[in-house]
């Protein structure tokens, strides 16, 4: 069934303050003003409340739980909504560049620490003044969905977000210290999940799964929020032709169709409760585009070596790749197929 998830997001405006406290105090009003928005999942920037404060990291970092995550669990809590709360940690002697994740009763379900801070010296041999890169990509299960995270100079390695498509993200945040432009559209395209960034300067983004751009904030509105809907499929055009004209015919406004004509791929949603997605994956046999892309991956070595691969029963196996087919049409050649079978 529809999973349906209120995402808000939010950004600082270059919002600065003398000390510690003074920024924390301004960043729970923004995340006050946030879930006004009653999010399921509220995100805040990148090391929201100690960035630009002039002391070494390992003075400005905090252990888990500390006074920063206290504060947002405090609004987790009141609010019913989880959150992401970036921050700088300490652990074992050595000072992460984090994202604590919040459950709904503000409890700590996981902490990312970001895998390729940036260097704060020409010689590379130091990253943003004393932290430790992470140890690797990882996702969360929240009870809206699976998540990832990945923060600020993470955008650079395409290799970790590709990680991410691997554990099966839903939906990656990315708290940042600017606005990170085309290339959180891009990752969210290539990978299939929806991409919501959180920056301290002005332009915080929600993305869906074919790259386009949702909502974001600016310099007049620095909190926004859109419902999405976790349980989704994206496929590519081939061995699909026709078939969206048919989702429309057969369901209507019960689906919510997007299509991408120019790069051949669709996103199919459920907008009826009763009405699960994988009940029209199943009756149009539609097939996700990451198995699409897979199938061939397996297939190419074989066909190198002069072999004929292992056939692969996909989905919509029997169908011709760029030849329409009606829904009838689709359900006479899946019938015979199961007989001959």
């Amino acid at each position: 069934m529809p999973r349906k998830t209120k995402v808000v997001t939010t950004c600082l405006n270059g919002l600065s303050g003398r000390t510690v406290k003074d920024r924390l105090d301004s960043a729970m009003a923004l995340l006050e003003l946030a879930c006004r928005l009653r999010p399921d999942v509220v995100c805040l920037p990148e090391n929201f409340a100690s960035a630009g404060i002039p002391l070494p990291p390992a003075e400005r970092a905090e252990p888990v739980p500390g006074p920063t995550t206290d504060a947002c669990a405090t609004r987790a809590r009141a609010h019913h909504t989880c959150v992401i709360c970036p921050l700088l940690t300490a652990r074992e002697g050595r000072v992460y560049n984090s994202a604590v994740v919040l459950d709904r009763a503000g409890g700590i379900v996981g902490v990312y620490d970001k895998v390729q801070p940036v260097t704060s010296r020409s010689d590379v041999t130091v990253m943003e003044s004393g932290i430790t890169p992470g140890a690797g990509a990882a996702v969360f299960d929240l009870d809206c969905g699976r998540i990832g995270i990945q923060i600020c100079f993470d955008i650079q390695f395409p290799e970790t977000w590709a990680e991410l498509a691997r554990q099966g993200a839903e939906l990656v945040f990315w708290p940042s210290a600017y606005d990170g432009g085309l290339p959180l559209r891009l990752f969210a395209f290539l990978h299939g999940y929806y991409v919501v960034s959180s920056v301290r300067t002005s332009h915080a983004r929600i993305i869906n799964p074919l790259g386009e751009e949702l909502d974001h904030t600016g310099p007049r509105q620095a909190v926004v929020g859109r419902t999405i809907d976790l349980d989704y499929i994206v496929c590519h055009y081939d061995f699909h032709h026709g078939i969206p004209d048919e989702l429309i015919r057969t369901h209507g406004a019960d689906l919510d169709l997007r299509m991408l004509h120019e790069e051949g791929r669709f996103l199919v949603e459920s907008s009826r409760e009763d009405l699960p997605l994988a009940e029209v994956i199943n009756q149009f046999g539609l097939t996700p585009l990451a198995d699409y892309i897979d199938a061939h991956r397996a297939a190419y070595p074989a066909l190198r070596q002069g072999r004929t691969p292992t056939p692969q029963d996909l989905p919509f196996a029997g169908r011709q790749p760029y030849a329409p087919m009606t829904l009838e049409e689709w359900t006479r050649l899946r019938a015979a197929r199961r007989q001959h079978d």
